[in-house]
């Protein structure tokens, strides 16, 4: 009787377990209006997770992949889709000039996130905050409305995700997105200004420039390290830091331009998964930009035996290097 048991419990074991490893993550989409070749699949975290398809206005395009971490996908480059492992999404997309009208069905908590981080997209229309500060400075907006923009999206962007009772991966993933945003017009909004508008930070009605972060903390969950954009505040972040720092020594500090120097400094201000972090973007956006890859070689070795934690990082550098 007692083998009769284990036997089938073991059994059960064995279902519950391959139930798991069958259990695909789904996205699937139907296009009109697209005018390109190909329809694009990308996820952000690792090159390793991508599709397309031949453009075919109303045909289902459908891709299940395996992923043991939350992923935001892009459609054709722009559209995000965020996904925890196992979701299963659909999303409906029209395209309309420069605009695109996205509807999402599927599994309900996948939908409640992106449709969370949907609003968010319509509430950033509304305000017409642009995400890119170059546009800013073309339109000469003020780096003081700029920040008080930054604080109301911030704020109003929170009570979104509060308000959906979005939670977990998604709602850390979403507001290090935020966050990058906000907090890169704090320290990076000012000085672009000043270089193309001529018009000197203590001159722009914001404040100390130099206190404008004090009670931020940076974000070091794994989720939010997975957001490129985040990561690329964090670099931001250490310059600004580093800048600071040497004022208040009365000593200088130029941010850095050159690859190794960035690795250089960004080792050294950050620690743990940080560091790693950081580093691995930054080894992954100079080999995958193609130009002199040799010169990582001797930074990437070193990333490898003394800086390395995620293993997966180093799968995703091996497989570009190839």
């Amino acid at each position: 009787m007692k083998k009769r048991i284990l036997f089938s419990l073991l059994a059960v074991f064995s279902i519950i377990g391959t139930a798991k490893a069958q259990e695909e993550t789904i996205l699937s989409a139907q296009i009109y209006g697209y005018k390109g070749d190909m329809v694009y699949f990308d996820c952000v975290q690792t090159p390793n997770i991508r599709q397309e398809f031949y453009t075919n206005p109303g045909e289902e395009h459908l891709y299940g992949f395996n992923t043991d971490q939350f992923v935001c996908m892009l459609i054709n480059g722009k559209i995000k889709v965020l996904l925890e492992p196992g979701d299963s999404i659909h999303v409906d997309i029209h395209y309309n000039n420069k605009q695109q009208d996205v509807t999402f069905s599927g599994d309900e908590n996948a939908v409640r996130n992106n449709r969370a981080l949907q609003e968010i997209d319509m509430l950033k229309r509304d305000m017409r905050y642009k995400s890119q500060l170059l546009g800013c400075v073309a339109l000469d907006i003020k780096p003081k409305d700029r920040i008080a923009d930054s604080r109301i999206l911030l704020e109003k962007a929170t009570a979104i995700l509060n308000e959906a009772q979005v939670q977990g991966d998604a709602r850390e993933y979403i507001l290090s997105q935020i966050e990058a945003e906000v907090y890169m017009s704090f320290v990076e909004y000012p000085v672009m200004y000043e270089s193309v508008r001529k018009v000197a930070i203590n001159e722009q009605e914001i404040g100390d420039y130099w206190n404008i972060t004090d009670g931020y903390t940076t974000r070091n969950d794994a989720t939010s390290l997975s957001n490129p954009e985040y990561v690329g505040f964090l670099m931001r972040y250490c310059f600004y830091i580093n800048e600071k720092n040497a004022k208040a020594n009365n000593s200088t500090y130029n941010t850095p331009t050159r690859f190794e120097d960035m690795y250089k400094d960004l080792a050294e201000f950050y620690s743990a998964e940080q560091r790693d972090c950081v580093l691995y973007f930054l080894l992954r956006n100079f080999i995958m930009n193609g130009q002199e890859v040799e010169r990582a070689d001797a930074l990437y070795k070193e990333y490898k035996e003394k800086y390395n934690k995620e293993k997966k990082y180093i799968e995703i550098l091996d497989s570009i290097l190839q």
